[in-house]
């Protein structure tokens, strides 16, 4: 099948009541849709808001919704998310509010991971401050293979727009918070696991998730949110027949 000349996009433009524009760009080999993105807003409209930062799969900020789906633009080849046609549709992240045509808000994101407790508490250090001496966490050690699990996460929200439960509830932390939260729970260096417990007990938290794996499938990172919210789900339910809670 011939590859399309060009390609037929479009855009979201304007905020949570905006509406698609359409334009024409060139079809080129190797192209990413981050690369028809900044074509667009440096050739034929640079009004067009977006962001992107490295451009090498490092930093998430390039995320959005292709063809209905959360990706990164800058990892994901044009020509392997367009039709026959050559169609593409882009919109900014869903689940969360739109700042202006691509670029989505991502504050309730990031509130999210601090009502999950996901900042780093040293045992030897309640009020914050830094350790005097390093913790030595050997890493082939089981402690550190199970923290190491899920610290990879970058915070790019691919995960959270791919939840149908945010989509749902609003309230629901989401699998990025989640995740994190899991991943300080088994850091035996962390010293807030008890508040941090108590933080993904509610109904906005870890039992609200239905195991539908969107995350998991979605994430660039290949993380898997699933079995950090599937973990705490078993240590709240041992912790409450133990009576640690």
């Amino acid at each position: 099948m011939a590859e399309p000349a060009s390609l037929k996009v479009s855009v979201w433009r304007g905020g949570e009541q905006g509406q698609f524009a359409r334009f024409d760009v060139p079809a080129r080999e190797n192209q990413t849709v981050l690369d028809v993105v900044t074509f667009i807003q440096r050739e034929l409209d640079p009004s067009l808001a977006y962001r992107f930062a490295c451009r090498v799969g490092m930093c998430g900020s390039c995320a959005m919704t292709v063809n209905g789906r959360a990706r990164w633009t800058c990892r994901t080849h044009a020509r392997k998310v367009v039709d026959a046609e050559g169609a593409l549709e882009l919109r900014p992240l869903a689940n969360l509010p739109v700042i202006r045509d691509l670029a989505a808000d991502l504050a309730p994101f990031f509130d999210k991971w601090s009502r999950a407790r996901g900042t780093f508490q040293p045992k030897e250090a309640r009020d914050g401050a830094v350790p005097e001496d390093f913790a030595v966490v050997p890493p082939a050690s089981k402690q550190r293979r199970e923290a190491d699990a899920g610290i990879e996460c970058i915070g790019c929200a691919v995960c959270y727009a791919s939840c149908d439960v945010v989509a749902w509830n609003d309230d629901y932390l989401g699998p990025a918070a989640l995740n994190r939260a899991w991943t300080l729970v088994n850091d035996v260096r962390d010293g807030g696991r008890a508040e941090r417990m108590d933080a993904v007990a509610g109904d906005a938290g870890c039992h609200s998730c239905h195991s539908t794996q969107s995350c998991t499938e979605r994430c660039p990172k290949n993380l898997d949110p699933s079995a950090a919210i599937a973990g705490l789900k078993r240590v709240l339910f041992w912790d409450t027949l133990l009576g640690r809670r």
